[in-house]
């Protein structure tokens, strides 16, 4: 991601009836599950993820109630780190005009009386949290069970962008599932991160598999990159979102795992952006096989979990065009 310097979770009964509903219409069609993780099932089949600024950087100051209500996820960012190694807390910004913790927890919760997912995301550009070794990841895992109880938080978000350890990492996120059996846990590792299933990130992803909700890859700040088929494909470009998407949907993880992760606006990032046009045909090409550039997946994968962007605030500064367009565009795939 992009930064400039400057009680025990409950689901609604709303959420869970509507998560009900989802699997008897899947069973009574006669069609299985996609989805790995039952635990993941308040979070729509298609769903959009955006990560809210627990800071002023220039883009639109937010408050959690101000985001737009298409976005499904919200990613609060970023917890902090402590003295402890792994271990994580949250600090709320007074620029972002809370006159409490409480008016903040408040809206947590009207957030998801709404039907939306509420996550601490752990990382960014300037995120220092390390987990590699047995005593980090129990400090990781015990400190973001606080914070979930603490505050409500549905779950958290891998956005660590200096290394990461898979084997501690995954074994701290088992103890978060351990302790909040419908934890939801969405990544966003950066391109490279992506391009093998022998990198750290890609085996977190698979080690996590059977409950994690959605790995919404940053396809910005990137440069060009590989993609499934071998060849190169540059940023800014339907083929890039789709060929490196193609990686993370053949290396093992489920379609309902996947999202495409991009910036709301030019200014959101240094490099990367699209507009909403080009984010929607990838969506196409990626479940429908319409749409596509000159990269065309062997077959469709109409379970895609959706898109994510960086961030609400970017977004609001550009008018909502991302939750308006992709959000209206992931929200109508079948």
């Amino acid at each position: 991601m992009v930064r400039a310097p400057s009680g025990t979770p409950r689901r609604t009964l709303a959420r869970r009836l509507l998560a009900g509903l989802a699997a008897a219409v899947l069973i009574s069609a006669g069609t299985a599950a996609a989805a790995p993780a039952a635990d993941a099932g308040a979070v729509p089949r298609h769903a959009v993820t955006g990560y809210w600024q627990n800071f002023n950087n220039g883009a639109t100051v937010q408050k959690l109630k101000d985001v737009d209500d298409a976005y499904d996820i919200i990613a609060v960012s970023f917890a902090d780190a402590t003295g402890q190694p792994g271990a994580v807390t949250f600090n709320l910004d007074p620029a972002v005009g809370y006159g409490s913790v409480d008016d903040f927890k408040a809206d947590i919760k009207a957030k998801q009386a709404a039907g939306t997912s509420v996550v601490l995301s752990v990382g960014g550009e300037k995120g220092s949290v390390s987990v590699n070794d047995d005593a980090s990841a129990k400090n990781f895992a015990d400190s973001v069970n606080k914070l979930m109880d603490e505050y409500g938080f549905d779950g958290v978000d891998i956005d660590l962008e200096n290394g990461l350890n898979s084997t501690y990492m995954t074994q701290a996120l088992k103890a978060v599932h351990a302790a909040h059996g419908d934890v939801v846990v969405t990544m966003a590792p950066q391109t490279i991160d992506m391009q093998s299933t022998g990198n750290e990130y890609f085996k977190t992803a698979l080690g996590i598999k059977d409950f994690l909700t959605v790995v919404n890859m940053q396809y910005y700040n990137s440069g060009s990159m590989n993609g499934c088929d071998g060849k190169v494909y540059a940023q800014g470009s339907v083929d890039f979102l789709t060929s490196l998407a193609c990686i993370q949907l053949e290396g093992g993880l489920d379609p309902s795992q996947v999202g495409i992760g991009v910036p709301a606006s030019a200014g959101a990032a240094g490099s990367g952006y699209v507009s909403p046009d080009v984010v929607n045909a990838a969506l196409d090409c990626l479940t429908r096989g319409s749409n596509c550039g000159s990269f065309k997946p062997s077959k469709t994968y109409p379970g895609l979990r959706g898109a994510m962007t960086w961030s609400t605030n970017w977004d609001a500064a550009n008018g909502n065009a991302f939750a308006t367009q992709v959000g209206g565009h992931v929200h109508g795939l079948p």
